[in-house]
C-alpha cells in the first residue's frame, strides 16, 4: 500500500517563503481547489491520502516533504533551512509516527526533503538555500547503517534538488539538466524535460504512474513515451509559492 501525508493550505499561503521567482498573487479558494484535485490525483494513482488540516499561521506548511525524508526503515525528521519554517516538522511528527520509527536531524545542521532524491538505496542530496554540509553528513551517518549511499550533486539556479530532477523509478531519473550537474548519475537512465517546460522535472511517482502538473504537456507525452502512465492536475497557484508536485505530500511505501 501506498500512503500519502498532505496538509490543506494555509490561509496565509500568500505570505509564503520565495528565493528565485518574483511574488505574484495567490488565490486562496483556487489553490484549496488545486489541493483537492493533487489529493484525488493521488488516489487516481492507487495511493491512500491522509489529510492534516491547515496551519495558518505556517504560511509554507502545505509544503509537507520538506519536513522529513520517508525511508523504508526511518523518517528522519528535518531541520529547515529557513528559520519561518522550523516548527512545521513537529507539526508532522505524529502523522508520519503511525508509519515509521522517528530519527532527527538537529541545528546547526538544515536540511529539507526536498533536496533529497532517492533511488532504491542510492540519495542524492544538494547543497541549497535550505541544505548545508552539516546537514548533508547527518544524513549519511543516519542513513549508513541501513545500507544506504548518499551523494552530494550540484544544483544551479533553483530552490531544490528536486526542483530539477525526480525520480520515474529506481533507474530512471526525469531532469532538467541546466539546473543539476548529470555527472553523478552515470548508470541511471536520464530522460529530459520538453525545452520550454523547465520546472517539469519535479513529478511523483507512485504505483508505477506519474502524477504531474498540466502546466507541462510536452513532458507528459515524453514521460508517456517511455511508458508511463501519467495523470496531471494543475497546480499553476502553488507554483507561484515555488512549489512543485512533490512539495506537497510524503509518500510512504507500507
Amino acid at each position: 500500500m501506498t500512503i500519502a501525508i498532505t496538509r490543506l493550505p494555509a490561509a496565509s499561503i500568500a505570505n509564503c517563503e520565495l528565493t528565485f521567482i518574483d511574488r505574484i498573487p495567490i488565490d486562496y479558494a483556487k489553490a484549496i481547489e488545486q489541493h483537492q484535485a493533487y489529493c484525488d490525483g493521488l488516489r487516481a494513482c492507487g495511493v491512500e491520502v491522509v489529510t492534516l488540516p491547515a496551519v495558518n499561521d505556517l504560511p509554507d506548511s502545505v509544503f509537507v516533504e520538506d519536513t522529513a525524508i520517508i525511508l523504508d526503515e526511518v523518517a528522519i525528521i528535518t531541520p529547515m533551512g529557513i528559520a519561518s519554517r522550523r516548527p512545521e516538522p513537529l507539526r508532522n511528527e505524529a502523522a508520519i509516527a503511525r508509519y515509521r520509527p522517528l530519527a532527527h536531524i538537529t541545528l546547526p545542521a538544515t536540511i529539507e526533503g526536498g533536496d533529497v532524491m532517492r533511488l532504491g538505496k542510492a540519495i542524492f542530496v544538494s547543497l541549497s538555500t535550505r541544505t548545508n554540509e552539516a546537514g548533508i553528513e547527518a544524513l549519511r551517518i543516519l542513513t549508513a547503517p541501513y545500507g544506504y549511499t548518499v551523494t552530494q550533486i550540484a544544483l544551479h539556479d533553483c530552490l531544490h534538488l528536486k526542483s530539477a530532477c525526480t525520480a520515474l523509478d529506481d533507474h530512471t531519473i526525469l531532469l532538467n539538466r541546466a539546473w543539476v550537474d548529470t555527472s553523478s548519475f552515470e548508470g541511471y537512465k536520464l530522460i529530459d524535460v520538453a525545452m520550454d517546460e523547465a520546472g517539469a522535472g519535479n513529478v511523483v511517482q507512485a504505483n508505477g504512474s506519474i502524477l504531474m502538473n498540466s502546466q507541462f504537456p510536452q513532458t507528459a507525452i515524453v514521460i508517456e513515451e517511455h511508458g508511463y502512465p501519467v495523470c496531471a492536475v494543475d497546480t499553476s497557484e502553488f507554483t507561484k509559492a515555488e512549489a512543485a508536485m512533490t512539495c506537497m505530500s510524503l509518500i510512504i511505501e507500507e
